[in-house]
């Protein structure tokens, strides 16, 4: 008796092949837009979690978190928006925030002492008698868990222009970057204890001065441009809001109201704004993270 051939012609095998191969095309666009939205809620969700944060450390201290920074050569210039909005929420060494912080980048008082925070975290260990602060702190207001905070010496090394490498920055939930952080010593080796963990992009952070009357006076793009100018070098891309040659127009239209008519009015003129770079990496760009205006 004749065998009764079983099985796909060729033909039919490339018809199959090609019907799989139409459904991947129109499944993953689906995907990536899906993929898009969850980061994008995620990182909506990180800026509600922060605004609660700074909502407890303005009841506890009275105002927002400060954001300025002073042009160099002036003192503080290496302290600006980011590094402040960190350290208000979780401490300028993540152990809380001092009430009576001078907003320095070596964690020193205004006298240039410790009687803030303590650089060396001696104290009390040296029996010099002095108090230590840790039960005058508040906070932290942000809980570390799945919160990205990064010295800016793992994002950038060096390269940060005038501000300290050694302070830490809140970065967004888009992590694009790979980092290799020390995490300490083993004891029995004495070989260093290393995790590789994705970051995101510093979140930029300015306050609202109430009293301005006009756009550049409500908020300062100066705040922050340190930042943008180091991820800016760090990326070698252009950030739109990192464009001096026009007077930073780009930063003031991308804050500005368009609802309001009379005069060029920012969002939040009470309170602060909030940044992210988005999956681009890019600041000032279309799929910008914010909390105002889309």
């Amino acid at each position: 008796m004749e065998r009764k051939k079983t099985g796909l012609t060729m033909i039919e095998l490339l018809i199959v092949l090609g019907i799989i191969a139409i459904l991947v095309g129109l499944l993953l666009p689906a995907v990536t837009v899906v993929r898009k939205m969850a980061r994008d809620t995620k990182q909506k969700a990180q800026f509600a979690t922060i605004e609660l944060a700074l909502a407890a450390f303005k009841n506890d201290d009275g105002d927002y978190p400060p954001s300025i920074w002073p042009l160099p050569p002036n003192p503080g210039s290496d302290y600006c928006g980011s590094q402040k909005l960190s350290e208000a929420l979780l401490g300028w060494d993540l152990l809380g925030f001092h009430p009576k912080s001078a907003w320095r980048a070596d964690g020193l008082d205004a006298g240039g002492g410790t009687g803030t925070y303590d650089p060396a975290q001696t104290r009390d260990a040296n029996g010099d008698g002095i108090p230590d602060t840790f039960d005058e702190r508040k906070g932290p207001y942000l809980e570390r868990t799945g919160v990205g905070v990064y010295k800016l010496a793992d994002l950038f090394g060096t390269n940060v222009g005038p501000l300290n490498p050694d302070t830490f920055v809140i970065c967004d939930v888009f992590g694009a970057k790979k980092l290799t952080i020390l995490k300490g010593v083993d004891p029995v080796t004495g070989q260093p204890i290393t995790v590789n963990e994705k970051a995101g992009a510093p979140i930029l952070y300015y306050k609202a001065n109430t009293s301005g009357k006009i756009l550049n006076e409500v908020y300062r793009v100066t705040d922050d441009d340190a930042i943008v100018m180091a991820k800016q070098q760090a990326d070698g891309r252009e950030h739109p809001l990192g464009r001096p040659d026009n007077q930073y127009q780009t930063f003031y239209n991308y804050i500005r109201d368009p609802k309001i008519m009379a005069r060029p009015w920012p969002y939040r003129p009470d309170s602060y704004i909030l940044i992210s770079a988005g999956a681009d990496g890019l600041y000032g760009t279309g799929d910008d993270i914010c909390n105002f205006g889309q």
